[in-house]
């Protein structure tokens, strides 16, 4: 009798703590917390997901999404080649009622039905890295990229403060910019060209002596006259593809040049072909290298080029500042379901800097410089 009654006592203690949840409670997944309903949820959708450029863009919307108390989730392919694996994921983001959505789309047309979706049910969608292109109007509320032109015109500004670059226009001959441009097609390479080339003509025709002395050529898109004799030729090469043996041959034919004191890839496929035409960047060693002479300045990252400019073969090189860029996306998504207005224009600025064998390896710009 005492068995029963201990073993009706141990049952009714069990069905009055599942009653009151002292089980604990799990969503539909067996061991993971249930969602917090009250904190927004932001879907950031990028590019791709295993290079460490998207590692830092995750970093950053991580500490933003603390910072301004959102849930975030990051997805993204495995290569900036897998549009529909994107897609996928984008429709996944989709089913799990986001408050808003974050996207660097691989192809706008691929994801047309998402964003007419969005729209529809009232999800702002925040485009990053390089957004979404020729989204159907109303989509996109606002986009954190880089500013390629202006990124371009931090390259110009510190190559003309560079000792051996100002020592050339002072020596009374005539001296030579190479500019190697991947394409003349894309907004991003064009901005990054036009940028550089505006800015050191600018900068140049500035200094005494020099009012109208600058002319730039190669290119019809950038072509212009000098206004006096010639003191500066800028010459702009795009190789007829942006396959990395034309690019290659585009960086031998600037490196040929007579006169020529500093060369400047506008990316990182025409980095690798300056890389590429110089051994690796150790012929602009400044002790005997067949280039000792000329100034390299390239654009973006990667491991060749990280060693050029740690070892001073080369001048420097630009990185964008992928850290920003997810922290900018989320808080731009942040913005748009608080009701601010967009910001006029729509696109916010990331920021970029210049890394040299000086401050390479600072923290603030040790995570921003990928291989």
């Amino acid at each position: 009798m005492k068995k029963l009654f201990a073993l009706f006592l141990t049952v009714v203690m069990a069905i009055s703590m599942a009653a009151c949840g002292g089980g604990g409670g799990t969503t539909e997944d067996e061991g993971t917390p249930a969602p917090d309903t009250e904190t927004p949820y932001i879907a950031i959708v990028s590019k791709g997901f295993q290079h460490q450029f998207w590692q830092v863009v995750k970093k950053g919307a991580e500490q933003a999404a603390v910072d301004l108390g959102v849930e975030v989730t990051f997805d993204g392919p495995p290569s900036e080649s897998d549009i529909n694996i994107q897609v996928d994921m984008l429709k996944n983001a989709m089913t799990k009622n986001p408050a808003a959505i974050a996207l660097a789309a691989l192809d706008t047309n691929a994801v047309l039905e998402q964003l007419n979706e969005a729209m529809n049910k009232g999800i702002p969608v925040v485009g990053f890295d390089s957004g979404v292109p020729n989204a159907p109007a109303g989509s996109i509320y606002a986009t954190a990229s880089t500013d390629n032109y202006a990124a371009a015109e931090l390259a110009a500004e510190e190559l003309f403060k560079a000792e051996a670059f100002q020592a050339a226009l002072k020596s009374g001959n005539p001296v030579t910019v190479g500019v190697l441009s991947q394409d003349a097609t894309s907004e991003s390479i064009t901005k990054r060209t036009a940028g550089f080339v505006d800015k050191l003509k600018e900068l140049v025709e500035g200094a005494d002596g020099f009012a109208g002395a600058v002319e730039v050529k190669g290119h019809t898109n950038y072509a212009k006259a000098a206004t006096s004799a010639a003191k500066l030729t800028i010459i702009v090469n795009v190789p007829a593809t942006p396959s990395a043996a034309d690019m290659k041959s585009g960086a031998d034919t600037l490196l040929a040049t007579s006169g020529l004191v500093a060369i400047y890839g506008s990316n990182e496929g025409a980095a690798n072909g300056i890389l590429a035409a110089s051994t690796d960047g150790s012929d602009f060693n400044k002790d005997n290298g067949k280039f000792k002479d000329i100034l390299a300045i390239g654009f973006d990252a990667g491991k060749t080029q990280k060693t050029a400019v740690t070892n001073g073969w080369f001048y420097g090189s630009i990185t964008q500042d992928p850290y920003q860029i997810g922290y900018q996306a989320v808080k731009l998504a942040v913005d748009a379901l608080n009701g601010t207005a967009a910001p006029n224009p729509p696109i916010v600025d990331t920021g970029a800097k210049f890394y040299t064998k000086d401050n390479i390896s600072d923290p603030s710009i040790d995570e921003l410089v990928y291989e």
